[in-house]
């Protein structure tokens, strides 16, 4: 048996969009299951996200500090956006992420991981990139507003990360999975250099090149 997500799609009788946001809407449709009765199924619509976790030569993520307010905490997060653009190329996103919310680039880009955040209510994909080689951006610093202009910068070792995650301490979903993500690929055979190309295939969220 193998073990790997399939695609597939119930049959909707009934689909209305209750809701429209700026970035987001909620759906809801009447679907099909297996047993031939119909069950509402209300979610949010999302364009898709990118994050990056950028690791530098001492071992150290850069991460951010952000308040989020749906959670009403301050959360420590990695870099990490809306792909604004349908169809847009995520490591193009994710470059520009980086660049906005920490004025760095890099020069080794692989994919982390793809993951559906909470599929049980909501559609987004997002793409955790791995970067490193890491150096200042060139330029000036891009213009922060709203709870960006209160975002702190910090650089932790991976470790820690992990021993705040594993204690409950870090909760960030990107954070979490991208942390114990980059700790599984240094263990399994060929390591980092097995990763995917940055530029790998993303049926979740296609894109040109």
């Amino acid at each position: 048996m193998t073990i790997k997500d399939t695609p597939e799609e119930w049959r909707v009788t009934e689909s209305a969009t209750p809701f429209r946001g700026n970035k987001t809407s909620v759906r809801a449709d009447d679907v099909v299951m297996p047993d031939g009765k119909v069950a509402r199924r209300d979610y949010q619509v999302h364009p898709g996200s990118v994050a990056v976790l950028a690791l530098d030569g001492e071992d150290r993520v850069l991460v951010l500090r952000q308040y989020r307010h749906p959670v009403r905490h301050k959360l420590w997060e990695i870099p990490a956006g809306l792909l604004d653009v349908p169809g847009e190329n995520p490591l193009h996103a994710a470059q520009r992420e980086l660049y906005e919310e920490a004025h760095v680039k890099a020069e080794d880009w692989r994919v982390l991981t793809d993951v559906y955040t909470t599929p049980g209510g909501c559609d987004e994909a997002v793409r955790i990139f791995l970067a490193r080689d890491l150096s200042a951006a060139d330029g000036d610093r891009f213009e922060v507003a709203e709870e960006e202009a209160d975002m702190e910068l910090a650089r932790i070792p991976l470790e820690e990360l992990a021993r705040g995650v594993l204690a409950g301490e870090l909760h960030n979903n990107c954070l979490v999975v991208g942390v114990l993500s980059l700790l599984t690929a240094r263990s399994l055979e060929g390591g980092m250099d097995a990763l995917r190309p940055a530029e790998a295939p993303w049926p979740a969220r296609p894109f040109a090149s």
